[in-house]
């Protein structure tokens, strides 16, 4: 109807231009039309029996027939490019990809189904009768196919970005008019960045796009996210952190496999909005290996896409037992029950020293006789053995000048934890904030005359660092937590720390004095420094969690042991090797950085590295190592891994003769998996797409307009044609309908 009126393609009208056949000048339009409206107002005056609203009306009506008849008298055209006919290529691509096998309902078509019933609806017929039609398929890549019945469907990824280039490309050797792109718009290999994007503008080629499937998801539950620690020690206790995508939903479990076992479940409760809620969950690491682990969420009440319920990951479980050193300076209860706490642990092994007189150390779990002979390590590299250290009441003044260098570096060079506790002589009352690691604390010890330690009673407080943390967690469930730690018996003392740096992280809280005397202070904090963290206990009386609780009460017990794994747990080994990622998913190139430092921890330039990569059914894959000749003792290790599963990957660090250490990783690779994912429609990256490239967005069930669309590109080869606007019906029906009103109005005002 709307094309009737106006005697031409609505298309026309939208990519052509403007113009007046007769030649005639405007100012002599706008000074005829001037002169018409001063008769008709000259005339309307003198009309007595007319009140002024009724003589606006009735000139309004008279002025626009004059400016309209005017107009059609100066011949209005409209300067089109259309293109030639079957001198241009039109290319269709259709997306092929797995996501497109979806439906929305059992029994209903597929997306590729629906795709295929509206371009075959007469819309490709159409396109082909004035251009040359290039039909593709596309995926992981763009293929030609002679017609629809030729979608095979179901390939792993979609890469529009590539696809489109490929079409594109065909310019340089035909006039190509327009691209027409059929998809859902799920780029799972970030192939339409903003490059790509720039790129696809500067062809000048039109792209149009058509939009299949919902643009919303509906009810369905999708793992978004999900982050587990690469690494763990042996019998840990592990965190992962896992986004859920939900559609009203109001609760859902989450489940955790390792190979088919489970191994952890939790209740997860949603808002019952649409959105995506993120949780932790915990599960045990179990003994020394590998985890091939499986997180799930139970699906929703009639839920049909079930593929993006779970995510995979990979864990490795390091056997390697820990060693943590603790230097005291004097005996006290809080020496004797941290020592308690971590008893029979095989994970850890805390070595400690602790001054008996000024000249004698008693010590405990060691490995030989010489070890901790005089209290702190005598070597660096003696220091550097361990993983992480304590250090009690202890003066500053007690280490040289040289151990307080090693100290710092132990942390930041060799990437060990640091935790400083609290005590008489410890902290800023021993001196500790005039000597190096003083600038690696999580805080600015005082060091005035003032002593900072004292005895203050206060209870413990989380913060929400403290409760995201594996250290906080006394019980599995939140509110059962909160309770265990406002539960435990109050401390005797407290140390002030100063003031924190702006990295440092509170995890508890020391809370004193009700009221309007209510006192708040660090109790524990921590920060990262160079490849290690330092910490801060800021009191020596934890063991009151335990003298004043039952005997078989393991809050304390369970308190240390988390600490003390969390400061042991991010201690480097000398040789490693981690991938990149450690789920590989519709990806076949896995990239792997190894390390290699030497026993002072610094980087092993000149050591040999060999690498070995094995697919989980023995075979071998080629890898590639290169340095990155920065001196560093990294190297960069790439295989293909072009079959799914599993793979061992093994790195052999030698220096001649000298084995200097090895290092495993695991790694899984997946296909298919991206394309569950993220799978409903981007109807606003495809409408960027039109937008960028002067096309437009298309619907499914509105695709009758798309060959004329196509017809009036400026693409191609094209040909200018002139069209007449002054014989438009609807110009004609204007003038009929002003003059008809201005009648009927006469007629009803009985002034004819």
């Amino acid at each position: 109807m709307l094309e009737f009126l106006l005697g031409h393609s609505v298309w026309a009208f939208r990519s052509g231009e403007l113009a007046f056949a007769r030649g005639w000048p405007t100012w002599l339009f706008w000074a005829l039309l001037a002169a018409g409206i001063a008769a008709i107002a000259f005339t309307l005056a003198r009309r007595r029996e007319l009140s002024w609203p009724r003589a606006l009306v009735l000139g309004v009506l008279q002025a626009a027939f004059l400016a309209l008849a005017l107009l059609l008298l100066w011949r209005p055209v409209l300067n089109v490019e259309e293109l030639k006919e079957r001198e241009n290529a039109v290319a269709v691509l259709v997306d092929d990809s797995g996501s497109m096998n979806s439906s929305e309902k059992p029994g209903a078509p597929t997306r590729r189904q629906q795709a295929v019933a509206a371009l075959g609806n007469g819309v490709l017929e159409a396109i082909n009768e004035r251009s040359d039609l290039r039909l593709f398929s596309f995926s992981d890549r763009a293929l030609p196919v002679d017609s629809l019945a030729a979608l095979g469907g179901g390939a792993p990824s979609t890469r529009i970005g590539d696809a489109l280039d490929t079409v594109t490309q065909m310019a340089a050797s035909l006039p190509v008019a327009a691209v027409v792109l059929v998809t859902d718009g799920a780029d799972t290999a970030d192939t339409l960045n903003e490059a790509a994007l720039a790129r696809l503008a500067a062809t000048g080629i039109p792209v149009h796009t058509v939009g299949v499937g919902p643009e919303k998801p509906d009810n369905d539950l999708e793992i978004v996210q999900l982050a587990v620690p690469p690494m763990a020690m042996a019998n840990a206790t592990v965190r992962a952190t896992v986004s859920i995508r939900h559609q009203g939903q109001r609760s859902g479990t989450l489940r955790v496999h390792d190979g088919g076992r489970l191994i952890a479940a939790q209740d997860v409760r949603f808002n019952g909005n649409a959105g995506v809620t993120t949780v932790s969950v915990e599960f045990p690491a179990g003994a020394a290996g590998v985890r091939d682990l499986t997180v799930s969420v139970d699906p929703a009440q009639g839920e049909t896409r079930l593929a993006n319920n779970q995510r995979q990951a990979v864990m490795e479980v390091d056997g390697r037992r820990r060693a943590v050193l603790y230097i005291e300076g004097e005996p006290r209860w809080e020496y004797k029950f941290i020592r308690r706490a971590v008893e029979g642990d095989a994970g850890l092994r805390l070595a400690s020293a602790v001054r008996a007189t000024p000249n004698r150390y008693y010590r405990q779990g060691l490995t030989s006789p010489d070890e901790l002979e005089k209290g702190f390590p005598a070597t660096r590299e003696e220091l550097f053995s361990y993983d992480a250290v304590i250090i009690g009441s202890l003066e500053a003044a007690e280490l040289s000048n040289e151990q307080h260098e090693w100290l710092r570096d132990f942390v930041d060079l060799r990437g060990g934890s640091l935790l400083m506790l609290a005590g008489r002589d410890g902290l800023g009352d021993g001196g500790w904030s005039r000597v190096p690691i003083a600038g690696l604390l999580p805080s600015k010890l005082p060091g005035g005359a003032e002593r900072g330690f004292g005895r203050l009673a206060s209870r413990v407080r989380l913060t929400d660092y403290g409760r995201e943390s594996i250290i906080g967690r006394l019980e599995s469930d939140p509110a059962a937590n909160e309770k265990a730690w406002e539960e435990l018996p109050a401390l005797a003392d407290i140390q002030d720390i100063g003031a924190l740096r702006p990295a440092a992280v509170v995890l508890l809280e020391a809370v004193s004095g009700t009221g309007n005397r209510t006192r708040v202070m660090p109790l524990l904090a921590s920060q990262r420094y160079g490849r290690g963290s330092t910490w801060i206990m800021a009191t020596s009386t934890s063991w009151r969690w335990q003298m004043q609780m039952p005997l078989e009460d393991q809050k304390h017990e369970t308190f240390w042991r988390q600490l003390l794994y969390t400061l042991a747990a991010g201690s480097p080994a000398r040789v490693s090797l981690q991938p990149e990622r450690a789920v590989y998913e519709d990806d076949t190139a896995v990239t792997l950085e190894a390390e290699v430092l030497g026993k002072d921890y610094a980087p092993l330039n000149d050591a040999t590295i060999t690498v070995q990569a094995t697919s989980e059914h023995g075979l071998a894959v080629p890898v590639r190592i290169e340095s990155t000749g920065r001196g560093d003792g990294r190297h960069t290790v790439a295989l293909d891994a072009r079959a799914p599963g599993m793979y061992r990957v093994e790195l052999v660090a030698t220096r001649g003769e000298e084995e200097v250490g090895r290092a495993v990783a695991h790694l899984r690779r997946a296909d298919g998996v991206l394309e569950e994912f993220s799978s409903w429609q981007h109807r606003p990256m495809l409408e960027r797409i039109a937008r960028t490239t002067g096309a437009r967005y298309w619907t499914l069930d509105d695709l009758s307009g798309l060959p004329e669309a196509i017809r009036y590109s400026r693409a191609g080869v094209v040909e200018r044609q002139t069209l007449d606007l002054w014989n438009m019906p609807l110009a004609f029906f204007l003038l009929a309908l002003l003059k008809a009103g201005e009648w009927l109005l006469r007629r009803h005002w009985r002034r004819l």
